[in-house]
């Protein structure tokens, strides 16, 4: 059997073979990478969204979430997807199949799923597969960065009711993350905190003293850069609210920003929406005062305390 589809399934072939190893953000990146590889085949055969579901016995949307990366995949929808696109090389089908199964894995926050909303499941995947995340909080020290202490702090404010039990794990999870910032593999960290982060403790004065030389120390590892904005620098962008951008080594994956709210989340990848928040998180970083004066202002702040 030989491939129908000519140099574009050569190169699908190639990806796929690749992207089998592409583990690191789990699920939620794999699903996004076969979704996009699935796409361009249907495009490349000038079949449309309708016809492709036809064929699996399944609607448009269908085919459109999974193009998206939103929903789980069937290993035999992949097959006959590609058998449409005219994809028929038994390799390739292997291929494809292989990265089906692995995208359907559940990622290593599965056991923590109760604790997660499904809005912040898929933030999870993403962070773990990123090469870099710019970071801005307006009014809490960012997770990754968080003692136990300031977690635990953090946690009651939003849960006053939560057992302890319950409690012990939600920071749990928040330390687990944090063994991304020491990753051989893991993104890189730009993060800026505006000062009032830095002034508005969740607990006592002692967990925020902890917390700021948590952060001092933070700033030797070669995988962060972090900035502060302080009141000085007057009115800024993004005053309103925090701000991530992830951006992917994976040509597949497009840059995505990330807009946490208080019961949901918005991801946003149009490149319209992207280029407007880039451009925000460029001015912030200007604004903020260089990062070799970090440790300065943090331990400035710290005498307050």
């Amino acid at each position: 059997m030989t491939n129908q589809a000519g140099p574009a399934a050569e190169a699908d072939q190639q990806s796929a073979n690749r992207l089998t190893s592409f583990q690191r953000g789990g699920p939620t990146v794999l699903r996004m990478v076969l979704g996009s590889q699935l796409r361009r085949l249907r495009e490349s055969a000038g079949i449309s969204a309708n016809d492709a579901g036809y064929a699996i016995r399944a609607t448009h949307s269908k085919i459109s979430r999974m193009e998206l990366g939103r929903v789980s995949f069937r290993e035999r929808d992949v097959v006959d997807l590609l058998t449409l696109y005219g994809v028929t090389d038994p390799q390739e089908h292997e291929a494809f199949s292989r990265l089906a199964h692995e995208a359907n894995v559940p990622g290593w926050w599965h056991g923590s799923a109760d604790l997660l909303p499904g809005w912040f499941e898929a933030y999870i995947g993403l962070e773990e597969a990123a090469s870099v995340v710019r970071n801005y909080q307006v009014q809490w020290v960012p997770g990754q960065l968080q003692t136990p202490q300031y977690a635990r702090a953090a946690v009651r404010l939003g849960f006053p009711s939560i057992p302890e039990e319950e409690l012990t794990r939600r920071v749990d999870l928040k330390m687990r993350r944090q063994q991304l910032l020491t990753k051989a593999d893991g993104p890189h960290f730009w993060m800026i905190m505006d000062e009032a982060a830095l002034r508005r403790p969740p607990g006592s004065t002692e967990v925020m003293r902890g917390q700021i030389d948590r952060l001092i120390e933070a700033t030797e590892l070669p995988s962060l850069t972090l900035q502060i904005v302080p009141f000085s620098a007057g009115a800024h962008p993004s005053a309103g609210g925090p701000i991530c951008i992830l951006r992917f080594a994976e040509p597949d994956l497009p840059d995505i920003v990330y807009l946490e709210q208080l019961t949901t989340a918005l991801y946003l990848d149009r490149q319209e929406d992207v280029d407007a928040h880039q451009v925000v998180m460029d001015r912030l970083s200007v604004q903020a005062a260089p990062d070799f004066e970090t440790v300065k202002l943090l331990e400035r702040i710290r005498k307050d305390f």
